[in-house]
């Protein structure tokens, strides 16, 4: 069993991913841990809910992997949680996870974005900076945008806070020659808009797909401990109790 965890990344996700794969929404604690007891073979992470409710922890990454579970995390809370878990056997893919895993990203904050419930389609109401900074780079590699708009919008969209981040905002803030053209500038980067977090997450899709269909335990340089708070969301008696 395949099981992917996504939500506002890819919110068409069950009309592009392979039928062998089993859709859940935005991870929360304890999901992965149970996508394993249930017999997963491999888990996706691409989206994860962390601001209300207790966020994917670690540690049952950890313990998926231990069972040959194999882990793929990309896009969004998935490729955060690659960059910290990858020296451990956790599979990051994407451009969003190099740059985390490569120490150009540090800021958890960067994949975040404010969207609508799943019946409305994740329908998105903000801007995740790791989409607004790709969308800008291409715009100067087309040479589309000059050298200096591109530094003033890129600034202006950092200094944003992650739910009050979008396009008009962006261009309102940012310290452009007197007579730029917001409106038109407004407009521009809406056209060209890059989509990282949905390519990346395809890429996930992709070799979730071709993952094997069973579990393969490997000889690690780790050991897992079985802590106190470990046994209490596995269920486990605590022996310390």
């Amino acid at each position: 069993m395949k099981i992917v965890f996504v939500g506002p990344t890819l919110p068409d996700a069950r009309r592009v991913a392979s039928a062998v794969i089993t859709l859940q929404p935005p991870a929360v604690q304890g999901d992965i841990l149970s996508a394993t007891k249930r017999g997963a073979t491999a888990i996706g992470l691409v989206d994860g809910n962390f601001e209300q409710v207790a966020p994917v922890w670690h540690k049952e990454i950890l313990y998926a992997l231990t069972q040959g579970v194999q882990v793929f995390g990309a896009a969004s809370m998935g490729a955060l949680r690659a960059a910290e878990c990858a020296p451990f056997g956790m599979t990051g893919i994407g451009e969003i996870y190099r740059q985390y895993a490569q120490g150009e990203r540090v800021d958890d904050a960067d994949v975040a974005l404010i969207h609508g419930p799943a019946e409305l389609g994740y329908l998105p109401l903000t801007l995740p900076l790791v989409n607004v900074d790709v969308t800008l780079r291409c715009l100067a590699d087309r040479q589309l945008l000059p050298v200096e708009a591109v530094a003033a919008v890129g600034a202006a969209a950092a200094g944003i806070f992650y739910k009050e981040r979008n396009w008009a905002a962006v261009v309102e803030r940012a310290r452009l020659p007197a007579g730029t053209d917001r409106t038109r500038l407004a407009d521009l980067l809406a056209a060209e808009f890059v989509d990282q977090k949905r390519i990346d997450a395809l890429l996930l899709l992709d070799a979730l797909h071709n993952a094997p269909n069973q579990r393969t335990v490997v000889a690690r340089d780790w050991k897992f401990n079985s802590t106190s708070m470990w046994k209490r969301l596995s269920g486990q008696p605590d022996a310390s109790s």
